[in-house]
């Protein structure tokens, strides 16, 4: 629906969705009255091209369309010969409630019929297009009752376009190619150096690429430029100075850099320039694929590249996760689809299930890869992979890339550049990390002491801990003694549960959050200041995520961590990664004799130069084969 040639674009009638195409005696009179308000597009049953929509009747305002549509096997075929379409409803009233399964209008929550292209969101109606253009904040909302505009998001664009060509769906592709900006190029070597190291950006590998200044030395499409800015992103950050370029012009990349510093975005404008480059070949085949650890991470990666490719045409994403109901998500596969949003689990799922082909896939990016190849999800990667031609680019991005990781993701990619921003492995320079020694006993009434200190507490504040029961057990503690709007996030609650409580933390709807490492990876917690790591996390890269998440974009924040002796196998990690930070360290733990033991032996460990890697190429297909058995 509310394509720039007509103003609908008919869901198939596969599955649950069967039941629309009866029409009701109310239905017919409104389609007749809706007539002169819109124009029908017909989707092509056989999946095939487009050819020609020819106009076979007008009276006054309605137009009638009839089209030429060819199938797998070459026949021509019209419209009219495979299906009586209806047109657009005009009002939410006329629209059906939903069957399970099927998708939902964003603004009633009747059934989504329609796709509007401006947004990429399910609409049941004219009118509730309306009032999503409005809510959007893409005009009055007008223009979507206006059946004679020519392009509905006219007042979003900007109006030189680059050059165009006609896809394979006969449908228009925005041709981009990247080319190294004039000021770029005058600069010199010493120059380029020179911001470099100021940056803090270091890479490594054949030809790489000179960091952008600004956005505009990429060179983009105006639609594209004017939606990074409407989306706040106003000049680039070091990561993505130096990712955007490397990775638009198809090389493959390893990149490591803080917790929020912007790798989604400097990773997704590659992916949209590459979805642009290549027309939709079929309705289950994406043109790119992103995997990502946990369902949060995807559903925040799916909002970021629905703002980019906002206003672009045949620019559709598809969000498969679990812990939501895989029907709506089979269903949005129906559509051609560009762009897929994946957690391996839910994938593999699918995929298992034919309703989706990766052959054609030209980019792939693995964000927090470091978790994504550790035991668990390694093999699931992996398995994926083997479903993607091997002419596709591969991006890979994480705070944190341990030697042993590094390793095996550098098995998935051919001749990477490698990009490193600021110290490698380490916390976020813009926050400020405290530690202190508290013993079991006494860790709640620390907490309550930090959220009584007005100089400490700035709302909203994230508490970490390490299981499920102890945020819900320390939630109603924190609830009950501070009388502060305090809520449990972990991943024993559904999927609707932990949206609300995200988009409340976000809106400022709580003060304190408690939560397991649910809300430690990737999430931009924008607002969030302040950072009580209650249970020290069990691995020191873990620690660099739930520190990262009072840091993001550049913003100052403060991390708190509680430490004792049931940490002690993490003391050594600790001083090592904290220390250079300038963080005062707690004396108990300076003078544990945990830590003495364990510097000792690393002292000795380096003496006999036995420091080995965790994974490396003559033992990864022995853990392979060691995790298939233990999964059967």
């Amino acid at each position: 629906m509310f394509m720039p040639r007509a103003l609908k674009v008919k869901r198939p009638a596969h599955g649950p969705d069967k039941g629309s195409s009866k029409k009701s005696k109310g239905d017919h009179q409104e389609s007749k009255e809706s007539v002169s308000e819109a124009a029908a597009l017909k989707v092509d049953p056989c999946e095939g091209n487009t050819t020609q929509n020819e106009a076979i009747q007008a009276d006054g305002d309605a137009v009638h369309f009839t089209e030429s549509v060819t199938c797998e096997d070459g026949h021509m075929s019209s419209s009219d010969d495979v299906e009586e379409e209806e047109p657009v409803k005009s009002f939410k009233k006329n629209q059906r409630w939903p069957e399970p399964g099927e998708p939902v209008c964003v603004i009633c929550g009747r059934f989504g019929e329609y796709i509007c292209d401006a947004t990429d969101n399910d609409v049941c109606s004219l009118e509730c297009k309306a009032s999503h253009l409005v809510k959007m904040g893409m005009g009055t909302g007008a223009d979507a009752f206006n059946p004679n505009n020519k392009n509905i998001d006219e007042k979003t664009q900007q109006p030189h376009q680059p050059e165009v060509k006609t896809g394979g769906t006969g449908t228009s592709e925005t041709v981009y190619s990247y080319k190294e900006d004039k000021f770029i190029s005058s600069l010199t070597d010493e120059q380029v150096q020179r911001i470099k190291q100021e940056l803090g950006i270091e890479t490594q590998g054949r030809d790489v690429r000179r960091p952008i200044i600004e956005f505009q030395h990429c060179g983009f499409p105006s639609t594209v430029s004017g939606n990074l800015k409407k989306a706040g992103y106003e000049a680039p950050t070091p990561v993505q100075m130096q990712m955007m370029p490397v990775g638009l012009t198809g090389r493959d990349v390893i990149a490591s850099a803080d917790t929020g510093s912007g790798k989604t975005v400097a990773f997704l404008m590659p992916v949209v320039v590459r979805a642009l480059e290549n027309p939709a070949h079929s309705v289950c085949s994406p043109v790119a694929l992103i995997l990502t650890p946990t369902r949060e991470l995807a559903i925040q990666i799916e909002r970021q590249a629905k703002e980019l490719v906002m206003g672009l045409p045949n620019m559709r994403t598809a969000l498969l996760v679990g812990g939501m109901p895989l029907p709506p998500q089979l269903h949005r596969l129906k559509r051609s689809i560009k762009i897929v949003i994946a957690t391996p689990g839910r994938l593999i799922e699918i995929l298992k299930q034919k309703a989706l082909q990766l052959n054609k896939v030209k980019i792939v990016v693995v964000d927090e890869v470091d978790t994504m190849l550790k035991m668990g999800f390694q093999q699931q990667v992996l398995e994926i992979l083997e479903q993607v031609t091997e002419e596709h680019q591969t991006l890979l991005a994480s705070a944190t890339i341990p030697a042993g990781t590094e390793d095996l993701a550098a098995r998935l990619v051919h001749d990477p550049v490698r990009i490193a921003i600021g110290e490698k492995n380490q916390p976020c320079a813009n926050v400020r990390q405290i530690l202190l020694w508290v013993e079991e006993p006494s860790k709640k009434k620390k907490l309550f002491e930090i959220l009584n200190d007005g100089k400490l507490y700035q709302p909203p504040v994230v508490v970490f801990v390490d299981c499920k029961l102890g945020a819900d057990l320390l939630c109603e503690a924190v609830a009950k003694v501070t009388g502060l709007t305090t809520v449990a996030i972990h991943s024993d609650k559904n999927q609707w549960e932990r949206n609300r409580i995200l988009r409340g933390l976000l809106e400022g709807d709580f003060e304190v959050v408690v939560s397991t490492g649910v809300l430690g990876r990737g999430l931009d917690l924008v607002n969030v200041r302040l950072v009580v790591n209650f249970d020290m996390p069990n691995t020191m890269d873990e620690y660099v995520h739930q520190v990262g998440r009072a840091g993001r974009l550049g913003h100052r924040g403060t991390a708190i961590t509680f430490i004792n002796n049931n940490n002690k196998r993490l003391f050594s990690e600790v001083v090592n990664r904290v220390k250079p930070t300038g963080s005062i360290l707690p004396p108990q733990l300076l003078n544990s004799p945990h830590l003495h033991e364990q510097q000792r032996r690393g002292r000795q460990k380096t003496k006999m130069g036995s420091g080995g890697k965790q994974v490396t190429k003559d033992n990864l297909l022995d853990i392979i084969r060691k995790h298939d058995r233990q999964k059967k």
